[in-house]
């Protein structure tokens, strides 16, 4: 069961019920720090936001103030790297999230002063607020909706090799790109976010085989919602066995624990559990031929069982050697407790004789209740689910 990967999932997508703290089904509560980790993956360390943004074109400078005052104009500006990008999240009670966007932008262009023209280089500070919500929740997925995005800017320098711009010149500079870049970059913002929205939407919207036997569909079961703490997350987790019929299970509210230093808890349902363990757990019945080549005490158990055999049987008593069939009666549970996890099985026993004619003689039929010790670990983005004998 591959969950971790799943909760790489809308992190952003935080609106909702801010009193809300009771999850059904499948729950998670992730923390500001995980959404921050996943978005700033996403968005920034991927490249996502560089592709959008490369190559945008800003509108022409005019003004005066260069050498001697002469016209000056600055054309072809346009963004060629953007440096240091940071991303930080913060949780809106009842709103949503809200996403900043700190950043250097390299711009360059042509600069003509009067009679000389040249190359021109701009890096500006921005920083670039957003409100984001979700809403519209239909069938596991939802919309993304930038609410109030705010571009400041901040320290400007601008490299000309000639140094022919006045101070005035910078002043002409900081007003245009003022008055222009948060036209320019908002809009940007709004289209990486609904695309990581699509990404992340397609981590939780999951069909994950289990074996042979069946599968487990994760999808989104409402719009997530914000506390003060943590995002939470709702899911369905559909079971269904080979030939689509599926496996039902209590889906009643839950309560999870506290997030303290966690990045992320999930809380899976008893239930839940033992639907998926049905899939997990197929095994076929097991024959073996009760001989010391097969285990160690093999001869005692032939004797014990021949003195309950009544001395009229005469079938009873062939050379031929005793076989043992263990079957899986009916589907395991896990019943958890705190700090603890046990699995119980009921496994039929039948003890009966095979004769050179293919006939079979049953001895004894036994009903074995299993209690296994569970234990719970993650490897490799998988949920890992161990079994020993008490």
């Amino acid at each position: 069961m591959m969950t971790l990967k799943l909760f790489g999932i809308i992190f952003f997508c935080g609106l909702l019920s801010p009193s809300q703290e009771v999850l059904s089904g499948l729950s998670c509560a992730v923390s500001p720090g995980a959404m921050q980790n996943v978005l700033s993956d996403a968005m920034l360390q991927n490249g996502l936001l560089q592709q959008h943004l490369q190559g945008l074109v800003l509108p022409n400078i005019m003004g005066e103030g260069g050498l001697l005052n002469s016209p000056t104009s600055i054309t072809g500006l346009h963004l060629v790297r953007v440096r240091l990008p940071k991303l930080s999240v913060v949780l809106l009670p009842g709103i949503g999230v809200q996403l900043t966007i700190a950043a250097k932008l390299e711009l360059s262009g042509n600069c003509l002063v009067g009679l000389l023209s040249e190359l021109i280089d701009i890096l500006v500070d921005v920083n670039i607020t957003a409100n984001i919500k979700c809403t519209n929740f239909e069938s596991g997925t939802v919309q993304v909706v930038i609410e109030d995005c705010l571009c400041i800017l901040g320290a400007i320098k601008i490299k000309l090799l000639a140094g022919l711009l006045s101070l005035s010149v910078n002043e002409i500079v900081l007003n245009q790109l003022t008055a222009t870049l948060p036209g320019l970059l908002c809009p940007v913002v709004d289209i990486v976010v609904n695309l990581v929205n699509i990404q992340l939407l397609g981590t939780l919207n999951a069909v994950i085989p289990v074996g042979t036997a069946g599968t487990i569909h994760y999808r989104l079961a409402s719009l997530p919602f914000t506390s003060g703490l943590f995002l939470g997350l709702d899911l369905d987790g559909a079971v269904k066995q080979v030939g689509g019929s599926i496996i039902p299970h209590d889906s009643s509210p839950s309560t999870l624990p506290p997030l303290l230093d966690k990045l992320l808890v999930l809380g899976l349902r008893q239930s839940f559990l033992n639907a998926a363990l049905s899939l997990l757990i197929q095994i076929p019945p097991q024959t073996y031929t009760c001989t010391p080549e097969v285990f160690s005490g093999a001869s005692h158990l032939q004797e014990a069982i021949t003195t309950l055999v009544p001395a009229g049987c005469s079938t009873c008593h062939g050379t031929s050697p005793l076989s043992i069939k263990l079957t899986l009666s009916g589907n395991p549970l896990i019943l958890l407790e705190e700090n603890k996890a046990t699995v119980e099985l009921s496994v039929m026993i039948q003890v009966f004789i095979k004769h050179l004619d293919g006939s079979i003689l049953n001895l004894l039929l036994l009903k074995a209740d299993l209690g296994l010790n569970a234990r719970v670990s993650i490897a490799g983005g998988r949920l890992v689910l161990g079994l020993s004998l008490g």
